[in-house]
């Protein structure tokens, strides 16, 4: 069964932030994502750290409710991740919360250029996959408040599948990662005219 959460941390303090910005928790939210669950064991045994650093950093995760326990498997005690993904979108009034989620967004940048890379750059795969592949890019005209709700938009659609069990995943479904960036750009004199 799982254990009672605590109480709901600061949604978009620094702490929280910074508590996700490092790689091998980063690696082993992908991990919960990409199997359901998995112990401390499991976990180390993915990602080549040991046992008691994979329970250290899957602790943290709980504290700021990105994972939480699964049901246990007799004397073995499977995390999972915290359904719903996350949205760190900082505290604008804490200089600390922007710090921490630039960092964070820095990082994740990084991790998703590699598997961009990799995909783009390695074996060709099969044709159904490389067509269900896609990179979009556009330039929108929006105010921040539209632009915030973009954000809401696109979550509220990624969420159903990226909530999926395995029982309820369709015949070939494979994990997949999406990455939406919106950033707005600094206003400068043509943009200010141009909106004018």
């Amino acid at each position: 069964m799982p254990r009672e959460r605590g109480p709901e941390p600061d949604h978009n303090g620094p702490e929280r932030i910074r508590a996700l910005a490092h790689p091998l928790r980063l690696e082993i939210l992908d991990l919960l994502d990409t199997r359901g669950e998995a112990t401390a064991t499991e976990c180390a045994a993915a990602t080549g750290q040991t046992v008691a650093n994979c329970s250290f950093h899957l602790r943290t995760l709980a504290k700021y409710g990105f994972v939480e326990e699964a049901a246990r498997r007799g004397r073995e005690r499977p995390w999972r991740a915290v359904p719903g993904g996350y949205d760190l979108r900082p505290d604008v009034d804490s200089s600390d919360a922007v710090r921490a989620s630039d960092e964070l967004a820095l990082l994740t940048v990084e991790r998703e250029h590699a598997r961009l890379r990799t995909f783009y750059s390695g074996a060709r795969p099969e044709p159904t996959l490389r067509r269900a592949a896609s990179i979009m890019t556009e330039t929108v005209w929006a105010s921040p408040a539209e632009l915030a709700a973009l954000a809401d938009q696109i979550g509220a659609l990624v969420a159903p599948l990226a909530e999926r069990r395995a029982a309820d995943r369709p015949a070939r479904a494979l994990p997949a990662r999406v990455l939406a960036a919106i950033t707005p750009e600094p206003r400068t004199a043509d943009a200010a005219g141009q909106s004018s």
